[in-house]
């Protein structure tokens, strides 16, 4: 479904953080791939020029939830996140590949994990747009990217007597987040 003129797009787009979630994969001893999400996540996305729409999310690092309390505690230790001394992940846009307002194309920006900002690309699919039950204008998308912890200084691993590491160091994110148009 194509996006809509500039008019019906708006200006100001808020994330609805009950119906958006981030999540990741990475692979775990080499022979399983282990999930998770943050539980909080805000944002906001301005399509004052939607060519060139300006995206800005926050993301609390102390709500990682792998579903499993041992490793989501060793997750925000110094270890990994840091969540204390860095509490927020950060993406801000800087550009875009390909027609925004179109089905797909590719989001351009920095991600900030650990004080670490380092250049992303997501390939957001335009999901969907409606109303919502109480009136409210929203848009849905989904975004992929890849990125190597290791450039976050996510660096902490254990090498595995079997030979190999205990965490891979691709980590595959995937943001599924729908927009609610401000007035």
């Amino acid at each position: 479904m194509a996006t809509q003129t500039n008019t019906e797009i708006g200006t100001l787009w808020q994330l609805d953080p009950a119906h958006t979630d981030v999540s990741f994969a990475v692979r775990h001893m080499m022979v399983s791939t282990v999930r998770g999400h943050f539980a909080e996540v805000s944002g906001t996305v301005d399509t004052s020029d939607p060519a060139k729409p300006k995206v800005n999310v926050s993301i609390n690092a102390a709500s990682i939830n792998t579903r499993q309390p041992q490793r989501d505690d060793h997750l925000r230790s110094a270890d990994f996140l840091d969540a204390k001394e860095y509490p927020t992940i950060t993406f801000r846009s800087t550009g875009v590949e390909g027609d925004p307002t179109g089905d797909e194309f590719k989001l351009i920006g920095e991600l900030t994990i650990r004080g670490m900002t380092r250049p992303i690309t997501l390939d957001v699919t335009a999901e969907g747009r409606g109303r919502s039950p109480t009136g409210d204008q929203v848009a849905g998308f989904s975004a992929r990217a890849r990125l190597n912890r290791g450039e976050f200084g996510l660096k902490w691993n254990k090498a595995l007597e079997a030979g190999g590491v205990l965490v891979g160091e691709e980590v595959r994110i995937t943001v599924d987040a729908e927009l609610i148009r401000q007035s």
